[in-house]
């Protein structure tokens, strides 16, 4: 069995905000030489996630306003509170979220190629930006 790993490195520019990362998991599953196995990408922060969905960015636009709509960025949230002598800790409705869409995905790999639906990208989540990102990227299979 082969693994391959590599970290993409992201950086965001808004508090809240999806990008798209297919482009690059596909060349990386592609440079990894797997013919039949997995993808699986971890994002390792506790404020972004990670999802596959719709390429479109209205949708994306959707996305947000819903998450900002059930987890509001302002509210009485304890963890806020109990960091409220700092400028950098209001981001509760971040880790919420996170709880909610999950850091990891895995996507199948047949004949060197990920298995995403017609529709189907890879969706980075920002929650707590804009700030420097990563994701691992592992392949394994044969």
């Amino acid at each position: 069995m082969k693994f391959h790993h590599t970290i993409l490195s992201l950086t965001t520019q808004k508090r809240m905000m999806i990008l798209d990362v297919t482009g690059d998991v596909r060349s990386i599953v592609e440079e990894s030489n797997v013919k039949n196995g997995l993808v699986n990408l971890w994002v390792p922060h506790a404020t972004a996630a990670i999802a596959v969905n719709e390429h479109d960015t209205d949708l994306w636009e959707d996305i947000l306003k819903t998450f900002e709509r059930l987890v509001p960025i302002k509210d009485d949230y304890r963890h806020n509170a109990k960091y409220s002598w700092t400028a950098g800790e209001q981001n509760a409705h971040a880790h919420i979220l996170n709880c909610l869409i999950k850091p990891n995905v895995t996507i199948p790999v047949e004949n060197g190629r990920m298995q995403l639906g017609t529709w189907q990208s890879i969706l980075f989540i920002e929650m707590d930006g804009p700030r420097t990102r990563r994701v691992h990227v592992q392949v394994m299979g044969e």
